[in-house]
């Protein structure tokens, strides 16, 4: 009996250690369109950061944003914790799903994630200071590698129109993303919320 259940448990983490690699490398192959991602995003941030919002945005974007604090407002730590999570999921997912679209979606989000962070980076400095901007820092050390992960994998799976088998490429893109999501992002975005939600209920 104890030979079996030590059995099992080296099986099971085998299995996720084949797995995990696989993911890891995966990312590996993926990485160009992930860089991309990346180079979006900042180059949205910085206009968001540097070009004043026309007076039409900037007013959806305050709007978005009391929105976003009515719903958190008067949440316990747990809470708020899970109303990240389950928040930060879903738009990870759906970013890196809806990339089947040729990709489009993935560069729509990120451009529109990007701009937002700059916009309220700049408000928050003006309010307080650039010296605050470190305050916010720690928010996004795990948060935005798990969105550029997601829609960069969902950049890659708007390329499979672009192969010759491309059912067979979309199926293993597809496959390959959602392993990938599940073992590397999922905990990122975990480990994102519990760090966010604490110091956004701390302080």
């Amino acid at each position: 009996m104890i030979k079996n259940k030590g059995f099992l448990d080296n099986k099971r983490k085998g299995f996720f250690r084949e797995n995990y690699r696989e993911s890891l490398d995966y990312i590996k192959d993926s990485r160009n369109f992930i860089y991309s991602i990346m180079i979006i995003f900042l180059s949205f941030s910085f206009i968001g950061f540097f070009v004043p919002a026309p007076p039409m945005l900037e007013a959806r974007i305050l709007e978005f944003i009391e929105e976003l604090l009515r719903k958190t407002g008067g949440l316990s730590q747990l809470e708020l914790i899970k109303f990240i999570f389950f928040n930060n999921i879903q738009s990870s997912f759906i970013g890196m799903l809806f990339g089947i679209i040729l990709g489009i979606f993935p560069v729509i989000a990120t451009v529109a994630n990007g701009y937002l962070l700059g916009f309220v980076a700049e408000k928050t400095a003006e309010a307080g200071g650039i010296s605050i901007l470190w305050r916010i820092f720690p928010h996004g050390i795990f948060e935005l590698p798990a969105l550029f992960i997601s829609l960069g994998l969902g950049l890659k799976l708007g390329t499979f129109i672009l192969k010759k088998n491309k059912l067979k490429t979309l199926a293993i893109y597809l496959l390959k993303s959602i392993k990938t999501f599940i073992i590397i992002v999922i905990p990122l975005l975990i480990i994102a919320a519990v760090i966010e939600g604490s110091l956004i209920f701390l302080f």
